[in-house]
């Protein structure tokens, strides 16, 4: 994933909180992804109208690390989960939803 690319949840994913394991997973019909805090951490940032850029940002805030190691390694994660179609992106350009 690029910074510029805004990151959205698709219709019928959303985050979970599994109280039975005790645990944050994100659900899709049919599908579940069990994740761990860094991927709760970074999902949780995802709102559909930030890009990476400012999601990263916002991490690096909080979490007190450097933003080109968290851009990184969220860009991956990111990047994985779309390939499985937990995860839309949306260009600040066209502002259309490219999967």
């Amino acid at each position: 994933m690029r910074g510029e690319e805004i990151p959205v949840l698709p219709r019928g994913v959303r985050l979970h909180q599994d109280r039975v394991r005790g645990g944050w997973v994100l659900l899709a019909p049919e599908r579940t992804v069990a994740l761990d805090q860094v991927g709760h951490a970074i999902l949780s940032e995802v709102d559909g109208k930030r890009s990476l850029s400012e999601i990263t940002a916002a991490l690096a805030e909080a979490y007190n690390a450097p933003q080109d190691q968290i851009m990184q390694d969220s860009a991956g994660f990111l990047a994985a989960l779309r390939s499985k179609r937990f995860l839309e992106v949306v260009t600040e350009v066209t502002a259309e939803v490219a999967t």
